[in-house]
């Protein structure tokens, strides 16, 4: 990469509270929920649901779990992508900012950092490896937003997605194989997704092929058929239909199927977080068990590992 002085990577994620708390919680929610990529309904029929019913009994209930996950040094999304923009900087030898499309530090916040540091081109790399309009095109949108107000833009170049990228499928292959080794090997395992409103995906968003694309090439790499190795939705939010199948109504559905044993992992995240610890690491595992499953092993997000950063910078310096 030339000109390397000049040249800075923006790390995007999706943002997190600042702190546990309902007042926090709602701050964040707010700004989130409000983004039409992420909910796309009328505005007079939305704002009247998000403000008067979901954000007050939503945000106490949503602070109590962050509280259950939240590390010595902040939130786990925060404190894992701050390691992983330090890492890649030092391996890169580029500055490198982080930039969240909701809360701090905001998008605009990162994009200032690269400037103030005489950077005059950003690549912008998506902590999303599967492409959707509520994640990637959202920050996309945000970055654009946060242009506004600069004077001299910098050059940028965008990286879209990276769900089939070959050392993304080997560090999430490795990371199995290494919980594996540890842990011994279940019956099956089970890829989790963050779901969508499936109505986006038949408007065209692609994130469910992605999805399959990525849980196919994980099968081919670990040596595994069907039968040991599938894929299904979490996050479901509301009454509308979403991608599917459930991972709740899978894990549900498991054990009676002769599944007694399962590992979990949630490639769509590429760092844990609230949907990755409670929703399923916690909650998950309950409903299994409940179910009659007998052994459930949550295997982490590939954070900041070794393996990980080296798949960021080559991803960075290919763009």
């Amino acid at each position: 990469m030339s000109e390397s002085s000049k040249t800075g990577v923006l790390l995007v994620n999706l943002g997190t509270p600042d702190e546990p708390t309902a007042k926090g919680v709602k701050r964040f929610l707010e700004e989130f929920l409000h983004d039409h990529r992420v909910v796309d309904m009328t505005r007079w029929i939305w704002c009247p649901v998000l403000h008067g019913i979901i954000l007050p009994i939503r945000s106490p209930k949503v602070a109590k779990a962050y509280q259950s996950v939240w590390m010595d040094e902040g939130s786990p999304l925060m404190v894992y992508s701050k390691r992983q923009a330090a890492k890649l900087e030092q391996e890169l030898g580029l500055p490198v900012a982080l930039g969240m499309s909701y809360g701090n530090p905001s998008l605009k916040a990162g994009i200032d950092q690269l400037l103030e540091q005489g950077v005059e081109k950003v690549v912008v790399l998506p902590l999303y490896p599967q492409y959707s309009g509520t994640t990637t095109a959202a920050a996309f949108d945000g970055i654009a937003k946060a242009c506004k107000s600069i004077s001299t833009i910098p050059a940028m170049t965008l990286i879209r997605d990276y769900h089939d990228h070959p050392l993304y499928i080997k560090a999430l292959a490795d990371n199995v194989r290494a919980h594996w080794e540890k842990n011994g090997r279940a019956d099956y395992l089970l890829c989790s997704y963050h779901g969508i409103p499936k109505r986006y995906a038949d408007n065209g968003d692609v994130y469910p092929q992605h999805c399959q694309a990525t849980t196919e090439l994980l099968r081919a790499e670990l040596g595994l058929d069907e039968s040991q190795m599938g894929m299904s939705y979490q996050s479901i939010f509301g009454r509308e239909e979403w991608l599917k199948p459930y991972t709740d109504k899978t894990l549900e559905q498991m054990p009676s199927q002769g599944v007694k044993s399962i590992d979990i992992m949630t490639p769509a995240f590429s760092v844990d977080c609230l949907e990755t610890l409670e929703e399923i690491a916690i909650e998950a595992k309950e409903t299994f068990l409940e179910a009659g499953g007998e052994q459930y092993r949550y295997i982490p997000c590939l954070n900041d590992s070794d393996e990980h950063i080296a798949m960021m910078a080559q991803l960075i310096q290919s763009a």
